[in-house]
């Protein structure tokens, strides 16, 4: 947490994430390894072909997709109004439109709330506020090691967007009661995003606030 998150000194500090919290580790398990193949390899991901013994004594085989960056996501949270900033865009793996949280990657030598702070801004223009780390999550760990930091950011306040040439943005506050609706009509299928809204949902749930009017 940076020094000037509210509630410092009450939340205990997490240990620094690094490349190998992402990677897969080869502490003993179930599963043998006997050889790896780096099958692809990009400035993003890197795929590797294991052969392996399985947990069952049997040979097998294991694809496992390594990611070269640290996810991050952050939910805008006007408290005020009780609103939730939402980017929408299209994602060319799925071929379909979709809203979100703010979210991007950054590099594991970088703290993660710089990370999403940096990607915050450059998506939405939005920056400042009231910063506090909600979880961290590991995505879709049956294929991959992606790892991922999620934060909610009060009151963060407006300036101009700076999108890369990958990104056709939109922005839209929408109500955190609309949120949480539109992830039950299965209008938000993005993870970070369902974790993140959720992971708050329960935080007032079990505070026995209707609303969180600080964090």
């Amino acid at each position: 947490m940076a020094s000037g998150s509210k509630g410092a000194g009450t939340i205990p500090a997490r240990p620094r994430l690094t490349a190998y919290d992402a990677a897969m580790n080869e502490q003993a398990g179930p599963w043998h390894r006997h050889s790896r193949q780096v099958v692809y390899d990009n400035p993003w991901i890197r795929v590797f072909h294991d052969e392996v013994t399985r947990p069952d004594g049997q040979p097998g085989i294991y694809g496992v997709v390594h990611f070269h960056s640290l996810a991050t996501g952050v939910v805008p949270l006007d408290t005020a109004t009780d609103r939730v900033l939402l980017v929408g865009q299209y994602r060319y793996t799925l071929e379909r439109y979709s809203w979100e949280i703010p979210e991007g990657g950054g590099s594991f030598e970088e703290e993660p709330e710089q990370a999403a702070r940096r990607e915050l801004s450059e998506e939405t223009g939005y920056s400042g506020g009231t910063w506090r780390e909600l979880c961290r999550i590991h995505l879709s760990n049956s294929v991959c090691d992606e790892a991922g930091v999620l934060f909610v950011a009060a009151d963060p306040a407006p300036g101009p967007a700076a999108p890369e040439g990958t990104e056709c943005l939109e922005l839209r506050w929408v109500s955190f009661d609309e949120v949480l609706a539109m992830i039950g009509r299965g209008e938000i299928t993005d993870a970070m995003t369902i974790i993140a809204l959720q992971q708050l949902a329960l935080e007032r749930l079990a505070s026995g606030q209707a609303r969180l009017d600080s964090i």
